[in-house]
This record gives structure tokens, C-alpha cells and sequence, in this order.
């Protein structure tokens, strides 16, 4: 039977993130989905998912102090399972990270995360709740997802990409807001697929069916 895993470094709650893998896993016939920190559950599974909250140096941090995860998670990716980013999760994919201080990412998608600074100073930072998509790409786990479908942020920093290839959807908050990356067996969303709805099990659900 297929696995999914959720990487569980104390980066957050997961468990509404793990309920809605699993009722999508059920709907789809993509088999099991298990939240973990074992290297070997990662190493074993068929696609990875990792999550993030909180600030880009912290989780960098704290995934770096789980012996032997990160690494599971580049085999992984190296071998071309299908990986999945969300939030911190997906940030840390840049080079670099620009919040409180300097931190080096995983450099699978070039680029940075800095500080969202909208061009209309009313708009508060962080980025906080519904807003609609722009999708800039096609990608098959964006099937069925159309521009103005609405996706729940809460976040102060974004990812610029240094290659817009990479761009493959943006919100608008003054300015552009990167919301999902991607190359190859990798993805990345800015937002919260399991607080976003309609949207978020869509896009889970052609997450667990992708085969890049």
C-alpha cells in the first residue's frame, strides 16, 4: 500500500493537516498517510510531505536536530518520490532565509525568503487569511484549480524565485505574494492546503495521485 508521510519536527499542530491527507487518502485509494519523525518511515515512504510554522531559522533548525531526517527527506526527493512544502515547509526549499538572520535553506528551488512589504502601507503584515490565486503555470496538482479560487495565508515573509519558471501561482496584496513553487517531484505552498477548503483538498487530493 502507498505511504504518505507528514514530517512531525515539532514545527507545528499537525493534526488538521493530518486529517485532511487521510480523508483525501481515503477518498482517492492513495493508500496510508502517517504522521512521523522516524528517518526510516521517511526513507520507506512513497511521498513526503513537510509542514512549517513559525519563523524560517527555527524550523531550519529544528528539522537539522533530528538525526538523520533531513537526510531521509533528500534521498527522497533525489530519488524523485514526490515531495510537498507547506508554509516554512515550502520556504525552506529557497537558498536562503532573510528573517532575523541569514539561514541557509535547502537550495532545491533558487532563491530567498524576505519580508513582504506591500506597496499600500495600510495593508498590515503578516499576510493573514483569505485571498485569491493567480495561477502563472499549469501543473498537475493545480488540476481544477483556477484563478480566484481562495486559499488561507498567514504569513510576513514570502519566496521571491530566482527563476520565475519556478512561479507557479502568486496572491496579490499590493504587490505580488508568491504562493506556490515548483520544479520537477517538488511543490511548494505559501498557504495552508488543510485550512483552505475546497481549494486545499483539491490540491491535496492531485498531490497524493501526482507521478512527475
Amino acid at each position: 500500500m502507498p505511504l504518505t508521510v507528514l514530517v512531525d519536527y515539532d514545527s507545528g499542530n499537525l493534526h488538521s493537516a493530518e486529517k485532511a491527507f487521510q480523508r483525501m487518502a481515503a477518498e482517492t485509494g492513495a493508500g496510508d498517510v502517517r504522521v512521523t519523525s522516524d528517518p526510516d518511515l521517511v526513507a520507506k515512504a512513497d511521498r513526503i510531505v513537510l509542514p512549517g510554522d513559525g519563523a524560517f531559522p527555527a524550523c531550519r533548525k529544528a528539522l537539522g536536530n533530528y538525526g538523520g531526517l533531513f537526510d531521509a527527506i533528500s534521498q527522497g526527493v533525489t530519488a524523485g518520490k514526490p515531495f510537498l512544502g507547506i508554509c516554512v515547509g515550502m520556504q525552506m526549499l529557497a537558498t536562503w532565509g532573510r528573517e532575523y538572520e541569514d539561514t541557509a535553506g535547502f537550495g532545491w528551488i533558487g532563491g530567498e525568503v524576505v519580508r513582504i512589504t506591500p506597496a499600500d502601507p495600510a495593508l498590515k503584515v503578516p499576510h493573514m487569511g483569505w485571498n485569491d490565486l493567480v495561477i502563472d503555470r499549469p501543473h498537475p496538482v493545480l488540476a481544477g484549480i483556477a484563478t480566484g479560487d481562495h486559499a488561507y495565508f498567514v504569513h510576513s515573509y514570502h519566496f521571491k524565485v530566482a527563476d520565475p519558471a519556478h512561479l507557479l501561482a502568486h496572491a496579490d496584496y499590493a504587490g505580488p505574494i508568491t504562493a506556490i513553487v515548483g520544479r520537477d517531484n517538488i511543490i511548494g505552498t505559501q498557504f495552508h492546503p488543510e485550512k483552505s477548503q475546497t481549494l486545499g483538498l483539491r490540491l491535496i487530493a492531485n498531490f497524493l495521485g501526482w507521478r512527475p
